[in-house]
């Protein structure tokens, strides 16, 4: 991506002004409506009087071109048909914009003569003028710390903010991305959906959120590569100075069949693209939640080469299944040293439990001076690498909000005292249905700097991709 290139998707990510051309009553004036918290400035481009009462309703100043704007429009939202997009596409070439999205669709993912035939035309257009054109046929650009939107219910500022950034080609897997990273306490700096790609691809928003300063780590939703020589460069280089979590899309045939239909994109056999990805030092996953629970390990977790866990269960049968979660997973739960047993030993089985490992809590953990105890011994232990706790048992071991808040705080003051990682877990059905408590003891811990997961499985995996990517990082180094 040349310079003036990237100074003008620049302005498309960070904008001061934003047009929003094509807005219509039958959407609810959505892509107008989405705007209505953006820090900026708003302007309408439509032509159609039945459409303008509307508009000027809502509060927005409408305008029968782009060219009519007086002042610099930054990013552009383009939501008229696919006939019309062409003529939009030349208002952008002939005005001073930073980018545009397209949301419209209808393109070479048609698989139909004029669908090719249309997004030629515009592709050519776009890149004759060197213009930052987003999309066909995708959702544009997201950043929570401006309230820019392609959702309305998409959260902005406050904990939205952060540092992890999101390409992707589809949509609704940005849209999944936006809210299951809120959910999970993990800020974002920018998200982008571009769909087909006709202009900027996956490589080019690599390149750019490496250089960004507000983004310190990269997730990626991709179904297909137009370049791949190019792609597998630029991944190789961003790497070496930020992590990027790759979710590829279309590892089946009949996903693959899916991949052309929806942005156009041609499939890569999967293992083919899992050794491209070790090459290169991303870590793969598979699905928006170990994504962001990847990312999470990432944001909370110093680099970690070995996975020896000690794991500690509020009640017997979750400690077998945690202990199954996490071996299942690649992870090892060794036996303690014979100075950790000794320690436990004098206090730990009078008061009911075990202290294998895992170590199982009976009564112990409803005391905090004792979970501290544990802790320190597993802390001290030369036969752990990792600690994990369980927050909550399922039945009469559930646990109320205030013995949770003052779990919360044991780990936390924990945390800052302990050179091994430590994180936390919810084994408990009847916990993780109560969406909005775990929600909120998830953010407590990460405010304290420990990272906490819904269930056993999805720490235990998102530890392993962490530990594999520790392990190749310091090889590199």
């Amino acid at each position: 991506m040349d310079a003036t290139m990237r100074a003008k998707l620049d302005r498309a990510f960070n904008p001061r002004v934003v047009a929003v051309v094509g807005a219509k009553k039958a959407a609810d004036y959505s892509w107008l409506r989405n705007q209505q918290e953006f820090q900026g400035k708003v302007y309408s481009v439509q032509i159609d009087p039945n459409e303008i009462p509307g508009i000027l309703e809502l509060g927005f100043t409408n305008l029968s071109s782009l060219k009519e704007v007086p002042e610099p429009i930054d990013y552009v939202i383009c939501a008229v048909p696919r006939n019309v997009s062409p003529r939009i596409v030349q208002d952008c070439t002939e005005t001073d914009i930073g980018g545009v999205t397209l949301f419209t669709s209808g393109f070479a993912e048609t698989q139909t003569e004029e669908g090719v035939r249309f997004q030629e035309r515009i592709t050519q257009m776009a890149r004759a003028a060197n213009l930052a054109l987003v999309g066909p046929n995708c959702m544009g650009i997201y950043n929570p710390r401006l309230g820019l939107k392609f959702g309305a219910d998409q959260p902005f500022g406050g904990r939205a903010v952060g540092g992890a950034a999101f390409l992707s080609q589809s949509g609704s897997q940005a849209s999944g991305f936006i809210q299951e990273a809120y959910a999970q306490g993990v800020g974002m700096s920018k998200v982008v959906s571009f769909g087909n790609g006709v202009v900027l691809e996956a490589a080019d928003y690599l390149e750019y959120f490496a250089e960004d300063p507000d983004t310190s780590i990269i997730g990626a939703y991709i179904e297909g590569v137009r370049d791949g020589q190019r792609f597998v460069e630029v991944l190789r280089r961003v790497t070496a100075q930020k992590p990027v979590v790759i979710w590829k899309g279309g590892v089946t045939e009949d996903a693959a069949r899916a991949t052309r239909s929806h942005t156009a994109s041609l499939a890569v056999p999967m293992a083919l693209w899992e050794a491209i990805m070790r090459q290169c030092n991303a870590i793969l996953v598979h699905g928006v939640e170990e994504m962001v629970d990847t990312i999470k390990a990432l944001q909370y977790t110093k680099p970690l080469t070995s996975g020896r866990m000690g794991l500690i269960a509020v009640a017997g049968g979750h400690s077998v299944e945690m202990a199954d979660c996490f071996s299942r997973e690649g992870l090892r739960v060794p036996a303690l040293s014979e100075r950790s047993y000794e320690q436990l030993a004098s206090w730990f089985n009078t008061v009911g439990g075990s202290y294998r490992n895992p170590l199982e809590g009976g009564g112990n953990l409803g005391d905090e001076a004792n979970v501290e105890r544990i802790l320190n011994i597993l802390e001290d232990d030369e036969n752990v690498d990792a600690i994990c706790v369980e927050l909550g048992g399922g039945g009469s071991q559930a646990r109320s909000r205030e013995a949770l808040d003052r779990r919360v705080a044991t780990l936390v003051a924990a945390r800052e005292r302990l050179t091994k990682p430590l994180w936390a877990v919810h084994g408990s059905v009847v916990l993780r249905a109560d969406t909005q408590t775990m929600r909120e003891v998830n953010l407590a811990l990460l405010t304290g700097g420990v990272p906490a997961f819904d269930n056993f499985t999805r720490a235990a995996r998102a530890l392993y991709r962490f530990i594999g990517y520790s392990q190749r990082k310091l090889g590199e180094d």
